[in-house]
């Protein structure tokens, strides 16, 4: 199975981006995390016309969280995309790339002041404001920084529980993330909002989770965020300008996916708030989502190459790769299911079960259990698809191994977009490092 913008070509090797994924992986090295352009491209404006077409007082934001480098900040915006970023070092990185301030909205349910204050400096466009303690300090940075002013949504906690891992479910009432609607929580945030000068609140924030593949969580979403507004409205007069309804549109990592169509999930999600809006005599506001995920996710693959190979006969034949759970946590984090297949034998057929292990000293570090592929021997490039969402982003050094390169590729050409980390730069931020030892080190 072929994910994404991967195909055979003509050597029987795979190929991604018109690349061939063997010569890739020569020329950069392994680990490598390949990521296709045009696909990218193609997934920013497969949501955007999509919305655009079914609701015009629209935006999408690409979670940056997923993917996100220089070369991609410049990517989306190229794209006409807004930008969600959850950090200081995020929001940093987008500044510095030059993505326009007030096209970004700042996440986070642990934002410090200096983020904070770096973010109303800077005139970003928009905070999702998470908690009491947050609106505290923004009263505190927009009284401060005299005449600056901050456009603001808060983030709710809608009870929707998607059919999702319990680590990525984020709409439920028991989350770390948001105001509570049951508890009262959200009517406090709304008057303490209302009550700070310089901060304008425009409307309310949701994500009821990741990888959904169903409708309802989306309509559920919609009648209760258009329903809130409502009642806000009459107890406060104030009228919702916008609402973010976050992310969680699901992508394919194995057969056993079955993510919908990104128009399916889009006109559920359109349809629902213009009927709710119909129903509870709402103006209809503007509609924000989130992709993040389904725009990187699948066009991203991850070349490695094999190592050593343990056969237990009758149990299992373990199948080890230069990298692992330092480039790629989720299978530990999340038991995250992958497919992949052997570079170089692309056109080979299935010869054998095996597991493919990472190479860090963890029982745990497994990419995938029980995978068919070809007879496979050390010196092979395995691909491992869908890898382009939450691997470059959630990468460690853990056991000092160097995080690997990231290469965009495009048209039959591959360029280098952040190098694979050294030795050196792994003793970089250590300042007791001996003077030989850096002789050493600049030497290897």
């Amino acid at each position: 199975m072929y994910h994404g913008p991967c195909k055979i070509n003509e050597l029987g090797h795979l190929e991604i981006g018109g690349c061939d994924a063997v010569e890739l992986a020569k020329e950069f090295g392994t680990p490598l995390y390949v990521m296709d352009e045009e696909c990218i491209r193609e997934n920013c404006r497969l949501y955007k016309e999509n919305l655009n077409s079914l609701y015009k007082n629209s935006d999408v934001i690409y979670a940056g969280k997923a993917f996100l480098t220089v070369e991609m900040c410049k990517l989306i915006e190229e794209e006409g995309l807004s930008l969600d970023v959850v950090s200081g070092g995020e929001l940093y990185m987008a500044l510095q790339a030059g993505f326009p301030a007030k096209r970004i909205y700042f996440h986070g349910n642990n934002k410090s002041y200096d983020e904070l204050e770096m973010a109303v400096r800077h005139g970003v466009g928009h905070i999702i404001v998470d908690n009491f303690y947050e609106l505290e300090l923004l009263r505190d940075i927009t009284s401060k920084l005299s005449g600056r002013k901050v456009k603001i949504l808060l983030r709710l906690t809608p009870g929707i529980e998607a059919h999702t891992h319990d680590y990525i479910k984020t709409g439920q009432i028991d989350s770390k993330f948001g105001f509570g609607l049951e508890n009262g929580h959200a009517f406090m945030a709304i008057e303490n909002a209302l009550s700070i000068k310089n901060v304008k609140l425009m409307g309310f924030h949701c994500h009821i989770g990741s990888q959904i593949f169903e409708k309802e969580p989306f309509r559920e979403a919609a009648d209760i965020m258009v329903h809130f507004a409502k009642m806000v409205e009459e107890k406060y007069g104030f009228k919702t300008q916008e609402i973010d309804f976050g992310g969680g549109f699901g992508v394919r990592y194995t057969e056993e996916d079955k993510p919908l169509e990104v128009r399916d999930y889009l006109e559920i999600l359109v349809e629902s708030v213009i009927e709710s809006c119909e129903k509870y005599n709402l103006s209809a506001p503007k509609i924000l989502i989130e992709p993040g995920r389904a725009i990187v996710g699948e066009a991203g693959v991850t070349l490695y190459t094999i190592g050593a190979i343990k056969n237990i006969p009758g149990i299992r034949k373990y199948v080890s790769v230069d990298g692992g759970m330092s480039d790629n946590i989720r299978p530990a984090l999340y038991n995250a299911k992958y497919s992949a297949a052997i570079a170089n034998k692309a056109k080979w057929p299935a010869e054998e079960t095996v597991s493919i292990a990472g190479k860090c000293c963890e029982s745990g570090d497994m990419l995938i259990w029980d995978i068919d592929l070809p007879k496979i021997a050390p010196g092979d490039i395995l691909a491992v698809f869908t890898t382009g969402a939450y691997h470059y982003s959630m990468a460690s050094n853990y056991n000092m191994l160097p995080r690997p390169a990231v290469i965009f590729v495009r048209n039959k050409t591959a360029r280098l977009v952040v190098r694979r980390q050294t030795y050196e730069d792994l003793l970089s931020y250590d300042i007791s490092l001996p003077s030989a030892a850096k002789a050493f080190s600049a030497s290897v």
